[in-house]
């Protein structure tokens, strides 16, 4: 096949086909041809290059008389380290022996310079009689636009990285707001860090005497106590010792660690590795730790900022392959600061949580056991996590010896309402001890006292006096209730019903609202019945309504009706749902029977 046959065969028109001879001619199209800006190279049945085009010679950086003759495949393709590619899986060498159209993209020619060039490209046969001749070739260099790609496609990667990252430090931040329990924090961020972020996580703290503490380690299968410190309390040692975990719970930088680091550098790592050798237990506790989960990389970063650092956390990549950069470290060590945070908000709050609980108890004093009369009493602090509330009880014998039962709630759940709690425990004490009168009028003078001699907003009550001897009887209750959940009443003959009568408005409600005396009710109690005092973290559970919860406290308390006191109290409280958010007061009193 001659040159001029080439061109004939390349392009249409070559053979006339009723257009002028100088439209259709061969000089026509040999211009055409060379004219034409994309490479084109034509090759013989046998991959023999039988002709290119000016572009190709370009492209390929080599002239039409060195590439004529030559096996294009042999000559040009190339793999990607510049090793010639097997002829069998050369894509155009198959659509040759096929004889069919082809195309393909990021195959690699090497140019006469030797540089090699990314290349896509579209063949079609050439055929005679039904036999192919050839092929034609038009390929184009699109190096440029892969490495365009390439930094496309790494831009978004960085991009979606740090939204990763950001979204991991988001949601750190907003699952540590939700507890303000040092060890629940803990046990979510290490839940929230392996494996997204690493393959262990272990976190030290300070005590308040000076020691630390190992007090999380977890892995891949979760929390692993092994590696804890269990009891354990190692002295904290001074800024000599060079052990990262000692430098940075010193208030030292944060610090990377990569095996290649350690192994290719005779530096600050290696000396960082002979001085936890040689240190403190502190850092030998350490360096075992990293050993034994074989660590190839590893941070370790400060909990909270330099002038209040509570701990350490330390992070451990187990993969040489993916070992920790500079950017991990930066963003380690933001999540370091805000955990920091939270843990010193936990230890204020454990501290304040511990005052008003300890001054609930205190100031809940003894029962009284009046005769025949029994009573029980418990309180329930709110769930790990919350706060500690107002809710009280009391029972105590008045002047003229008649029975007082009190169970309130006031509003708040701080050391204020804790406080608030305890105003109120002593005046309302006060007032009905020689007050001769019904309770509406008691709990009327304590709603005057209010704002002028206590911090308390607002609050509910239950004021109740049991009348009748308390060895015989009969019995009669006279209540009034301030905004405060019913009592219960439980009777010998199975029944169980709330006494809703002599409801009134909340302590504290603005004068002038409701108006009137608050109402006193009445009712006999007969022998044997029991009466439960409670508050409302007893009977509401989030995601239930008010009607749910007194229900479920009616059936329960109605089938232990005929267990001891001490012992209804008791699964009273146990039997009540998960997800309660506050503090229980139980008053309960049983009337004997004839």
């Amino acid at each position: 096949m001659t040159e001029d046959s080439v061109v004939e065969d390349v392009v249409p028109g070559g053979q006339g086909q009723g257009r002028s001879r100088h439209a259709a001619g061969p000089e026509f199209w040999r211009q055409v041809v060379e004219q034409l800006s994309t490479a084109l190279m034509v090759v013989d049945p046998a991959g023999q290059v039988l002709a290119v085009n000016p572009a190709a010679e370009r492209l390929l950086g080599r002239d039409a008389a060195s590439v004529r003759g030559q096996d294009a495949h042999e000559l040009l393709h190339r793999e990607a380290d510049g090793g010639t590619l097997l002829r069998e899986q050369c894509p155009l060498l198959r659509a040759l022996a096929e004889g069919v159209p082809s195309r393909g993209e990021g195959d690699r020619y090497r140019r006469g310079d030797g540089r090699l060039i990314w290349i896509s490209w579209s063949v079609s046969p050439l055929t005679e009689g039904g036999a192919v001749q050839g092929m034609a070739l038009l390929f184009g260099d699109v190096t440029g636009e892969r490495s365009a790609r390439r930094a496309r496609a790494a831009y978004t990667s960085a991009l979606e990285d740090l939204n990763e990252r950001l979204t991991l430090v988001a949601e750190i931040t907003d699952v540590l707001g939700q507890t303000l329990e040092t060890d629940e924090a803990l046990a979510r961020l290490c839940r929230l860090l392996v494996p997204r972020l690493a393959d262990w996580a272990a976190v030290d703290l300070r005590t308040g005497s000076g020691e630390v503490h190992r007090v999380a380690v977890t892995g891949p299968v979760g929390r692993d106590a092994g590696l804890e410190g269990g009891r354990e309390r190692l002295p904290e040692t001074g800024e000599a010792d060079r052990s990262p975990l000692v430098r940075v719970l010193h208030g030292g930088d944060p610090v990377l660690q990569n095996e290649r680091d350690e192994r290719d550098e005779q530096g600050e790592q290696d000396e960082v590795e002979t001085a936890a050798a040689l240190g403190s237990p502190l850092a030998v506790l350490h360096r075992d730790f990293l050993r034994t989960v074989r660590a190839t990389s590893a941070l370790t970063v400060p909990l909270g900022a330099r002038q209040q650092i509570t701990g350490a956390l330390t992070l451990v990549r187990t993969d040489p392959a993916h070992p920790f950069d500079a950017e991990n470290l930066e963003v380690v060590s933001d999540i370091g600061r805000r955990v920091g945070l939270v843990i010193d908000n936990a230890r204020r709050f454990g501290r304040q949580r511990a005052v008003a609980e300890a001054m609930q108890r205190n100031l809940l004093a003894p029962l009284p056991q009046p005769g025949r009369l029994r009573l029980a009493a418990r309180y329930q602090p709110a769930p790990a996590g919350s706060q500690v509330g107002g809710d009280w009880y009391d029972a105590f014998e008045r002047k003229d010896g008649t029975l007082a039962l009190v169970i309130g709630d006031v509003v708040g759940h701080d050391l204020t309402a804790a406080a608030g709690m305890a105003q109120l425990h002593g005046i309302l004490r006060s007032l009905a001890w020689d007050h001769s009168g019904r309770p509406g009028a008691v709990v009327d003078r304590l709603d005057d006292a209010m704002p002028a001699i206590t911090t308390v907003p607002m609050a509910t009550l239950v004021l109740a006096l049991l009348e009748g001897s308390p060895h015989t009887g009969p019995w009669t209750l006279r209540w009034t209730s301030a905004g405060h959940p019913p009592p219960l009443l439980l009777t010998r003959d199975g029944q169980a019903r709330y006494l809703e009568a002599g409801q009134g408005l909340l302590l504290g409600v603005p004068p002038g609202i409701g108006g009137g005396s608050r109402p006193t009710a009445t009712e006999p109690l007969p022998p044997g019945s029991t009466l439960i005092l409670y508050t409302d973290g007893l009977i509401e559970i989030p995601g239930s309504d008010l009607d749910t919860g007194l229900a479920r406290l009616r059936r329960h308390a109605l089938a232990l009706a005929d267990a001891p006191l001490d012992t209804l109290c008791d699964h009273l409280l146990a039997r009540m749902p998960p997800g309660s958010t506050d503090d229980v007061a139980l008053l309960a009193l049983r009337l004997p029977t004839p």
